[in-house]
């Protein structure tokens, strides 16, 4: 069951059919969108994996999957997973916030959080990251964190998937 879980400003609990709206908005918007996975996908696409969520991802409790709120509104998505990755024998943390959450410290706090979360809670000694190598405001809150460069991937496309991680300890 994914638990509720907060920090000093962010709310984080698992999505409910209300938010499917705010959640395809998020995935949607390509300054945001570009950074989960295979980047931007159709609308149609991000309404399935919202489905998929509550009916699959929740009802097997396969991994945390959260709705991120600050000051009581939808600001972003966050989990806590096996990676699916077959380079990546571990749990990773995937996190997005919305432009108009951006700039004021949320994204380390999220971030800290999950950290937190997989080391504490889950007791992991290794919590992973995986970053596209243009995210530079992400690669920027894991250094702040303490997480490390372990390897380059590079894509098929072209572009490179830095792969990080935190130590416990």
């Amino acid at each position: 069951m994914t638990p509720e879980l907060r920090s000093e400003r962010l709310s984080l609990s698992p999505y409910v059919a209300t938010d499917e709206a705010d959640f395809v908005a998020l995935f949607q918007d390509e300054a945001v969108g570009r950074w989960f996975g295979d980047g931007v996908q159709s609308a149609a696409e991000d309404h399935a994996l919202f489905g998929r969520i509550l009916t699959l991802i929740y009802a097997e409790d396969r991994f945390p999957v959260w709705a991120v709120r600050y000051e009581g509104r939808y600001v972003g998505h966050a989990e806590v997973k096996p990676s699916p990755e077959t380079w990546l024998d571990g749990t990773e943390i995937v996190y997005g916030l919305a432009r108009d959450a951006w700039g004021d410290g949320l994204g380390t706090e999220l971030a800290r959080l999950l950290t937190s979360y997989g080391h504490e809670t889950l007791g992991l000694a290794e919590v992973h990251a995986t970053v596209d190598a243009g995210n530079a405001p992400s690669l920027s809150v894991l250094a702040r964190l303490g997480y490390v460069e372990v390897r380059e991937i590079p894509e098929e496309d072209g572009r490179v998937t830095l792969h990080l991680v935190s130590r416990r300890g």
